[in-house]
């Protein structure tokens, strides 16, 4: 292995930003000595499971803050594929969303996070089904490289290889782990990746066995290693049921918000396989000291440092702790794990000290060769003397006019530079390659596995403490004073120069609606001419009715209209292309929420033209929000007149054709359920009204129609999974005739939560059926009452219509044409 290459691996794996986190805020003096618990152990353990949410964050807390192991998490997958309780966002924004929540979760129990490159594309009953969608070897690959860069001593599946009864894809992580427990030791498995790596083999591996909803029942076939989970950290003044609740709690996408149990408890590991053992499982582990020239009495520093701490003033613990640094640096090590601790003690050092170090600017966005201005701050509130700080930003270095920065009197480092003309957007590594088969491209080996992007903007900050020199890298941030939340940083973030906006996704064709499309070029830094086209169509296929220019905020506005010369689906993308002949057709996606980062990812300007002889009313439309979704947008697209209804009386109620409901919207929605009689009573007077999939638990009411019916787990996963229709049914019969086409090319899954235990006077015209699974006849459930219709659906509407699927959106329209 070449030095440049070892370099490469090592900043893979251990420069990260919850490395940064330790520049920017101090701790108290109990969570520093507990930090020094943390640098003397060397166990390590990698739990292994498919989801963000899936881990057992319990047991994380209290291997890390009990037994101040290393712990890291493998999840298979970003979460893609699942729903949304807190937005709108679907995919692969859902994606990059839980990709963040599982870091505020790493951050608040203390582990770590990794990913493979799979692609989370929504329920799998069986790992048979899982492994027909991902690319086993590629998966199994990376959790082979996982292993090996982390070496884990042991290893622990959140779930069994028994296939029946759960998540395909978690079974299949627990099948991929045991698998790769053995070949991550074998020189001939996935042998590329020894260019980077080595081999490694962990000691044994464990399922941590459960009995979700009752008490754990050990099996006396069985052997276990059992833990403690319950117990108080009086360092941490909390308990690692509080620690593993906040920590479950930031997983808000999936509303997992988590109260924590009070009193002790344990967790029980089943052994599957490795050396034998007697009670613990780290039993005949290794202290890595012992096995290091020099680490056993770095060792016996580090547990004297223990021993002496100086709670009152924890600079005074300064001085032993420069001996241990010094100690490490003089062994020259480029053993992983011993950087891991020489990085981990400069953490420990710059706490005890209480430095302050942001390098901030005044806005959040750049685009390349743009000029920027920033400060880098540096604040030594001890009287410890920091000396010779310099800030190294691409080719240029910035000095500190202060010789020496102590006694809480911060330099302040003014920065200017220009972003390089090449610079790489801030696009999320997975995301910059189209998706292959649900796997996500990266091309970079030394990319798999990270949880989010290195750092783009930033610089390196060297200084001195007693002849020693440090060095650390400060990410660019942009910070500013919010009236309510006060001080708020979000990453400073690289957009395209020129990008766009287009305001439909989907264009419908069809008669009666006008297909007019406004595609906005905004211009990140000065106007510039050039000419908007469309990719996939002639010249002749489109029309630019206008242009506006908004010379104040740089953007100018073109009306297109559309036109096909069948019916048909075309996907086309919006370009601009400049005088100078470059082309941009990127749009600029921004993600907010306040529990995680601000989010920035970019997509081609596409957008769906579809041609169709449907007929569609364009009534008004109510529609109740739920969870959040985009059919509103569809529907307006489609013509109708779509109103967020917020007023519930009858009178306001009955100027709608058809009221439809969101996603989830008994779940979430107090105000549907209070006024439940009042949409009743729309039904019986003449309305349609159009309930799609809610959870079974937690409902605000328990009768959602006007007859009963239950909400089963029921889901058909399978996007082109057979069916059975009733075609003389009056949701399939009109007013747009169903057919059997129009239930090809249908996106992830047919639907979920369908209806069970349905009263006799519904009817249900469709029957999906997964395979080698009977056949589900709740997926669409349809009644009148009184003078009105009732319908409910547990069919992937929310998924379907934004994704501009021509069956399934012909089949909404009848609904709510009924």
């Amino acid at each position: 292995m070449t030095k440049l290459i070892l370099l490469r691996f090592l900043a893979f794996l251990f420069v990260s930003l919850t490395s940064l986190i330790c520049v920017s805020q101090s701790l108290p003096s109990s969570a520093i000595y507990h930090q020094l618990l943390q640098l003397k152990e060397t166990k390590r353990v990698l739990y292994v499971a498919a989801h963000p949410d899936d881990e057992n964050t319990q047991l994380i807390s209290a291997l890390r803050n009990g037994e101040h192991v290393q712990v890291a998490y493998l999840s298979l997958t970003r979460g893609d594929g699942g729903q949304n309780l807190i937005g709108k966002e679907l995919g692969i924004e859902l994606g990059q969303i839980r990709t963040q929540e599982l870091l505020r979760a790493r951050e608040t129990d203390g582990g770590r996070q990794f990913f493979t490159r799979a692609m989370d594309f929504g329920y799998s009953k069986n790992p048979d089904e899982t492994l027909q969608n991902w690319d086993k070897q590629k998966v199994l690959s990376d959790v082979v490289w996982v292993i090996r860069n982390f070496r884990p001593d042991i290893i622990i599946t959140r779930f069994n290889t028994i296939p029946g009864g759960n998540h395909g894809h978690h079974t299949t992580s627990a099948i991929l782990a045991e698998e790769a427990f053995d070949l991550a030791a074998d020189p001939l498995a996935f042998p590329e990746q020894l260019k980077y790596t080595e081999t490694w083999q962990p000691k044994r591996i464990f399922w941590n066995s459960y009995n979700f909803g009752g008490e754990f029942k050990a099996l006396e076939s069985e052997q276990y290693a059992v833990f403690p989970v319950g117990e108080f950290n009086s360092l941490l003044g909390k308990t690692y049921s509080q620690i593993a609740a906040n920590s479950r709690t930031m997983h808000k996408s999936q509303g997992f918000g988590a109260t924590p149990r009070i009193g002790a408890a344990e967790d029980h590991l089943q052994f599957i396989k490795g050396e034998a053992f007697e009670i613990s499982a780290f039993e005949g582990i290794p202290d890595r000291w012992m096995e290091l020239d020099g680490g056993k009495e770095i060792e016996s520093m580090i547990q004297t440092a223990i021993e002496k701490f100086d709670f009152k003033d924890p600079a005074f613990n300064l001085k032993s702790l420069m001996q241990i640094r010094s100690k490490l640096l003089a062994l020259n090590s480029k053993t992983s794990w011993v950087i891991e601790k020489t990085k981990k003690l400069d953490e420990v050092i710059f706490d005890v000290l209480g430095l302050k170090i942001e390098f901030v600017t005044n806005q959040e966005l750049g685009h390349a060769g743009e000029a920027i201005k920033a400060n880098l701050v540096v604040n030594n509130p001890s009287v410890v003397l920091l000396t010779e700080a310099s800030f190294q930003l691409y080719d240029a270095s910035y000095s500190a006019k202060k010789n020496v920065i102590a006694n809480n009197d911060p330099a302040l480092i003014p920065v200017e530079f220009q972003i390089a003309e090449n610079a790489a957007l801030s696009q999320p590594y997975w995301l910059v390659n189209q998706v292959v088969d649900a796997i996500y491209d990266v091309k970079d080996q030394l990319m798999i596995g990270k949880p989010f992007n290195d750092m783009k903007v930033g610089g390196e900050l060297t200084f001195k403490i007693d002849s020693q020199e440090f060095k650390t890298s400060i990410p660019l941030e942009y910070k500013y004073n919010d009236q309510v939340d006060g001080e708020v940083k979000q990453p400073f973030t690289i957009v395209p120069e020129i990008d766009l906006e287009v305001s439909d996704q989907n264009v419908f064709l069809i008669s009666g609606v006008n297909p007019v499309v406004t595609v906005t070029v905004n211009f990140n830094g000065g106007l510039k001419d050039g000419e908007l086209t469309f990719g996939n169509l002639q010249k002749s296929e489109f029309e630019i009715l206008g242009m506006g220019e908004n010379l104040l905020q740089k953007k100018r506005v073109y009306r297109v209209t559309f036109k096909l010369d069948k019916n048909e689906k075309r996907e086309v993308v919006a370009q601009f292309t400049t005088t100078e002949g470059k082309v941009y057709d990127q749009i600029t996606h921004r993600i907010s929420y306040k529990h995680i980062p601000n989010l920035t990812y970019f997509s081609p300007a596409g957008m769906n033209l579809i041609q169709e002889n449907w007929k569609v009313s364009g009534a008004k439309i109510g529609y109740i929000m739920g969870a959040g979704d985009d059919v509103p947008a569809v529907l307006s697209s489609l013509g109708y007149q779509v109103s967020e209804i917020t007023d519930y009386s009858l009178a306001n109620l009955s100027q709608y054709k058809s009221i439809v409901v969101g996603i989830r919207a008994y779940n979430t929605n107090s105000d549907l359920a209070t006024n439940q009689p009042n949409l009743m009573k729309y039904v019986e007077n003449g309305g349609t009204m159009v309930l799609q999939y809610n959870v079974s638990r937690p409902l605000l009411i328990d009768n959602l129609g006007p007859y009963p019916f239950a909400i089963s787990r029921d889901r058909v996963t399978v996007e082109d999974s057979p069916f059975e229709a009733d075609w003389d049914h009056p949701i399939l019969a009109g007013p747009n005739k169903i057919t059997s086409a129009d239930f090809d090319g249908w996106d992830q899954e047919r639907g979920l939560y369908f209806a069970s235990a349905i009263a006799h006077e519904y009817s249900s015209p469709l029957t999906f059926q997964d395979p080698n699974e009977e056949p589900l006849n709740g997926s669409l459930i349809y009644t009148k009452y009184g003078k009105g219709t009732y319908i409910y659906t547990g069919i992937s509407f929310f998924r379907e219509l934004p994704a501009g699927v021509p069956g399934a959106t012909k089949l909404f329209i009848n609904l709510i044409e009924q």
